[in-house]
């Protein structure tokens, strides 16, 4: 080998590893091995005296830097965490985490937050990163979640000991979802008659305030009977025995049991029951979870509703009436299915303060100007009885108007005996 490629030569290094080398009294210029790719041209050029150019580097797809962001997401991916969450929450995660993974630390710099060092994010970063999208606040508020996905992997593989996100607090405000009128209630009604998908879906979202993915797979053997005890008295109820789909995965969903009330049961009725699943579309099979949010969309356009009154819009709708029937935030939970009170809170916010409003001023016009309630007609003042003149029946001496006052503030007790009778503070008092 060595006379064929004159000033070629091979030696162990200290790791007892065969190097090879190109060597002459100017220079020694190591070289791969002769059986491997690129030999030739790398003597060549030590031969000639020239640096042989490096390949290029490539990037592979998903290659990230060690204790980067990008490997933080390769390692969040495969976490127990990450494969508990339903399809749905993985896709969303996964969009606003690579959106966040492809933004540039500086605007005027190529630097993506993909190569840079968990170790190296500061709370001021995670400030003015969410201030680039002060416009989407929500999506601010889930961009600041996926990152703490990562900084959290980032803490069990000790790349980093203090988490920057945890005084980062980003709170939007938010209305929730808008609940139907019972004017656009009623025309959607008058559109969809019973027995049509249309009216069973708007039936079941509204009357079990179930979500999409709960409307569309309710189930015929899903209904049970239930025997109740409510002030002693037993009582059996027909309803719905639920399993959540939100958090299946990660929690093994919410169980309910959701009564079935006269309205949801005249629907019921009329349902088609072709299928196993209570909503079925024309040809008798059940509808996808996603297909429903343009479904119903295209049914409230056909009744000539405006735009924003959605499928979960129902179940709000269902918030609203608990509120106005004056139900319990912990009643609204179980029904709703929701495990901590905001969520709950959240539906009856309006109806329990227009409510509370009107009944607090309403105690304000009865004190000050003893008339009818707010919103009432105006006759007979109602709440409490208006006190009447007493009127005095003896011969109304000065002595017998001081006693009769003195009735009314200091109630006469007299020695029973007897002859001892009950007499009004109108009647003159014995002698």
């Amino acid at each position: 080998m060595t006379d064929k490629y004159p000033g070629l030569s091979s030696y162990t290094d200290r790791h007892g590893k065969l190097r090879w080398r190109y060597r002459t009294k100017e220079r020694v210029v190591g070289l791969p091995a002769p059986n491997q790719p690129g030999f030739k041209d790398a003597y060549q050029a030590a031969v000639e005296g020239r640096k042989v150019p490096k390949a290029p580097v490539v990037q592979m797809p998903g290659a990230a830097l060690p204790g980067t962001f990008g490997a933080a997401f390769q390692r969040l991916k495969i976490s127990v965490k990450w494969l508990a969450l339903d399809d749905a929450s993985k896709r969303k995660n996964m969009r606003l985490i690579e959106e966040f993974l492809e933004l540039r630390v500086v605007p005027d710099h190529p630097l993506i937050w993909r190569d840079v060092p968990v170790k190296n994010l500061r709370r001021i970063h995670i400030e003015e990163l969410l201030g680039r999208f002060i416009a989407t606040p929500h999506k601010a508020k889930h961009l600041l979640v996926g990152i703490r996905k990562l900084v959290y992997v980032a803490l069990r593989q000790d790349w980093i000991e203090i988490d920057p996100t945890a005084a980062v607090e980003w709170r939007p405000a938010y209305a929730g979802w808008k609940a139907w009128s019972r004017e656009a209630m009623a025309r959607f009604e008058n559109r969809w008659q019973l027995g049509t998908a249309a009216r069973t879906c708007y039936g079941l979202a509204l009357w079990l305030g179930n979500r999409r993915g709960d409307v569309a797979g309710l189930r015929w053997d899903q209904r049970v009977t239930r025997r109740v005890f409510i002030d002693g008295v037993e009582r059996h109820f027909d309803g719905f025995d639920i399993v959540q789909r939100k958090n299946k995965g990660r929690t093994g969903g919410k169980r309910l049991f959701v009564p079935i009330t006269p309205m949801l049961s005249e629907i019921l009725d009329a349902a088609d029951r072709r299928g196993e699943t209570v909503l079925v579309n024309a040809y008798g099979q059940p509808f996808s979870a996603k297909s429903l949010t343009g479904m119903m969309a295209h049914w409230r356009k056909l009744a000539g509703l405006p735009k924003g009154l959605t499928l979960h819009g129902l179940r709000k709708s269902l918030g609203v009436y608990l509120a106005e029937a004056e139900a319990s935030t912990r009643q609204l939970m179980d029904v709703l299915g929701h495990d901590d009170i905001d969520h709950a809170e959240l539906y009856s916010r309006e109806a329990s303060q227009v409510r509370l409003a009107v009944q607090g001023m309403d105690r304000v016009v009865r004190l000050v100007t003893r008339k009818p309630m707010l919103g009432e007609p105006v006759g007979e003042p109602r709440g409490e009885p208006v006190i009447k003149p007493l009127i005095n029946n003896d011969n109304g001496g000065a002595v017998s108007r001081s006693r009769t006052s003195l009735c009314l503030n200091f109630p006469v007790r007299r020695r029973k005996t007897a002859n001892f009778r009950r007499f009004s503070v109108s009647e003159p008092i014995p002698a």
